[in-house]
This record gives structure tokens, sequence and C-alpha cells, in this order.
């Protein structure tokens, strides 16, 4: 089953005063991309939190957001050390004496420093690390339900459109050989009409039309597409990766439809075939939204 690269999910999980909230969001990506915001006291575990999304996710640009509160206080900002805000400020001063600077000191130049005014947070997050993990699971839980129900709806999408590229492979199929013949037949009339002394040789020219008409043939194109329409369905059908594969696919597909266009010498063939690629890009489009 495939699953759409767009969806939001929302969980919260609570413990006697503590309240985790967790929000996902998923868009398209080629590859992917996580972008996470966190309270500073989650810093240190930013390397398990990618982990587990991509444990269960494997493309897309994907927006998680987690917020703690703890007691009624939500866990955004350390506590401002006054001390540390002196002694920032005091080595901005020499820095600014020391290389002889006119500028005035800005509030932006003293939180480059940053670091030196904010206490450290002293709570041990490994203690209940455990409902952030819980509260991402659920919300994950959340997303790919509707990353799910649209994926349905873009396989629906996708087996209908192959379904009418099948139909114009069917009538190709079906035109192919009157179109040799046809051919053939035109070619032989021409070559008589131009060439007076033909008749004493035919089984040569017979050959050499044979010949032209095997350039002209579109059996093994036809045959090739049938193969990959097969592969498709079973991608579908079975592909965990299944966005990646089906985009290969469609490709070789598109190939195949680009060479019996080129090759056939008759109007409805080319006819379905354009019908064949219109559907192509119409699929390709609906498969960048396949994880």
């Amino acid at each position: 089953m495939i699953s759409s690269m767009t969806g939001y999910g929302k969980s919260v999980v609570q413990e006697k005063d503590l309240l985790i909230e967790c929000e996902i969001k998923s868009l398209n990506g080629r590859f992917l991309d996580i972008s996470l915001k966190s309270p500073r006291s989650l810093y240190h575990k930013e390397l398990e939190i990618r982990d587990k999304i991509k444990s269960r996710i494997k493309r897309g640009k994907i927006f998680l957001t987690i917020s703690v509160t703890k007691a009624g206080i939500e866990d955004k900002f350390p506590k401002l050390d006054p001390n540390g805000v002196k002694f920032a400020l005091q080595i901005l001063k020499e820095i600014k004496k020391t290389s002889k600077l006119q500028n005035k000191i800005s509030l932006s130049d003293l939180l480059g420093f940053q670091n030196f005014f904010f206490e450290e947070n002293g709570n041990d997050f490994s203690d209940y690390f455990y409902l952030v993990e819980k509260a991402i699971d659920s919300a994950v839980d959340d997303l790919e339900k509707m990353r799910s129900a649209e994926g349905k709806q873009l396989e629906n999408d996708l087996r209908e459109r192959i379904k009418l590229i099948e139909g114009s492979l069917e009538k190709i199929e079906k035109l192919r050989k009157d179109s040799i013949t046809e051919y053939f037949v035109k070619v032989k009339e021409r070559a008589r009409m131009l060439v007076r002394d033909i008749l004493d040789n035919p089984e040569r020219l017979n050959t050499e039309l044979a010949l032209l008409a095997d350039r002209y043939d579109i059996t093994e194109e036809c045959v090739r597409l049938r193969s990959h329409i097969k592969l498709f369905f079973d991608t579908i059908n079975n592909s965990e990766d299944a966005g990646r594969k089906l985009n290969f696919i469609i490709q070789e597909m598109n190939r195949e439809a680009n060479t019996i266009n080129s090759k056939t010498i008759s109007a409805e063939i080319s006819h379905q075939g354009i019908l064949i690629k219109e559907e192509l890009e119409k699929i390709r489009e609906q498969i960048q939204n396949i994880e």
C-alpha cells in the first residue's frame, strides 16, 4: 500500500505535572529532510529524535515541534544569569577597545554571546524522555493515518490511469499487424510503379520490403510496455518505498511510448501513443506525492 508524503499529526502525553505536546507536518520532498523545533533542554536528545523519525518515515520534508510544560510552566527558555550577561558585555567592551571601534554595543552584538548568560537547565530529561518518545510515536501514528488515507486516493487514481494506458496499448496491438501489412502493400505498389523491371526479381523485392517493414514493427515495445504495467501494479501492491520505484517505471514506460510513436506509420497508433504519454505525465505528477 502506498503512502502520501503530505499530512499532519498531533499528540498530547501527560503524566502527573508533566505535559508533552508534539506536532508533526510533512510535505513533498525528494529525500528525507527533518526540521526540529524543541525546548533547549531536549537539544542533547536531538539525534535520538531524528533517528526515531527516520525509522518511521522514508521521504518528505518533516516539521516536528515538541513542547514541554511542567507544573504549568512551558519549558521554552532557560533562566537568565545576570552575571553571565555582565561577563559577555565586558568581553564586548574589551573587543571594542582593542580593535578601536567607535560603534556602540547593540543588543544583537550581545546576543552573539548568549551561551554565557543563560543558565543550564537542571532538569534530568533522561527520566521522562520515554514520554517524549511516546508523544512522537503517537503524533507519527496520527500523521500516518492521514498519509495512508491520501495515499489510497492516489493509488485509486493511478490504477485508473494505468487502465487507460492499457486500453490504448490494446488498441495499438490490434492495429499493429494491419498497419505493417498496409505499409508493406503501399511500398510494394510504389516500387512497382517506379521500377519497371521489378517483376523480374519479385523475391528480392519481397525480402527488401520485409526488412523495411520490420523497422516499423513495434511488437517488442508493446511487450515491454505491458511488462512495465505489470511491474507498476506489483510495486503499488508490495513495495514499501514505492515513490522512487514508480518514478523509474514511469520513465521506462515513457521511453517505450516515445519509441512506438517514432516507429509507427499509423496515424491511429500515433494517436493512441500520444494518449498514453498524456496519462503518463499525469501519473508522474501524482507520484511526486508518494513516499
